[in-house]
């Protein structure tokens, strides 16, 4: 067997497949994540906290002096840590969202009904008593 179709069996496996749209969905999900986060979830905290911004909490490491979080890092090193307050906000509403669609899916599962069992075949004596009784009717 070549590498080539070893590749070619490798790639075309199902965990290998449902892996990549895995991660294709997950790549778009976790941008709506973080547009829910930057977009809605964020302002209203800003708001709640009287004008909160965590994008902007940081500590300058090279002594600069700017206002924004963009200005500085032009400046030099930063130690940013609001961006990842942002971040962090970002993963425990991706990691809650997968929660409830795991324990919806897990709930689904549970309430599917197992199928109904096959017939069990009668028993061999039966079957052959049968074969008999419609040879003595013919």
């Amino acid at each position: 067997m070549g590498f080539m179709s070893e590749f070619r069996e490798f790639a075309v496996k199902g965990n290998v497949i449902d892996l990549a749209v895995g991660v294709i969905i997950g790549g778009a999900f976790g941008k709506i994540v973080d547009s829910i986060v930057s977009d809605i979830i964020m302002p209203v905290v800003s708001t709640v906290f009287g004008g909160l911004d965590f994008s902007n909490y940081f500590i300058p490491l090279a002594g600069q002096t700017a206002e924004t979080l963009v200005e500085a890092k032009k400046a030099g090193a930063v130690f940013a840590y609001g961006s990842f307050i942002t971040v962090a906000l970002n993963f425990l509403i991706l990691a809650f969202i997968i929660f409830l669609m795991i324990k919806q899916i897990n709930r689904l599962k549970r309430q599917s009904p197992p199928p109904p069992p096959a017939p069990a075949a009668p028993p061999e004596d039966i079957v052959l008593l049968r074969e008999i009784r419609d040879a003595l009717k013919k």
